[in-house]
């Protein structure tokens, strides 16, 4: 496994979408499926979707995400990868991208 571990956030435009339907969300699935498989090897933590939380400053905390942002952080994982141009080209190929206006955004994690 490589050694460098990148953070992918999942971005994708607020508003309501439509859920799929049963056959969408099978494709969805075995699209997801095959890219995990693929990239097994660079695969450090699957992290997850991302509900609703608070906006810590040190005199509050405030609801969150903001209703009136342009995009929601639907949610993370963690790959490790050589370095960020392969980071960039396995986030590129995941099906978190597919979608019309979401986006995966690649921070290597800094450790030491």
């Amino acid at each position: 496994m490589p050694d460098k571990k990148f953070l992918c956030i999942q971005r994708s435009p607020s508003g309501e979408c439509p859920p799929p339907d049963p056959e969408q969300m099978q494709a969805m699935m075995a699209s997801f499926q095959a890219w995990m498989t693929k990239y097994q090897d660079n695969m450090v933590d699957l992290g997850g979707s991302l509900g609703g939380g608070s906006v810590v400053t040190a005199m509050d905390a405030t609801d969150g995400p903001y209703i009136e942002a342009k995009e929601i952080v639907g949610g993370y994982m963690i790959i490790a990868a050589d370095n960020l141009e392969e980071a960039v080209k396995i986030a590129r190929e995941s099906p978190g991208t597919g979608a019309p206006g979401s986006s995966v955004e690649v921070r290597e994690i800094q450790t030491g």
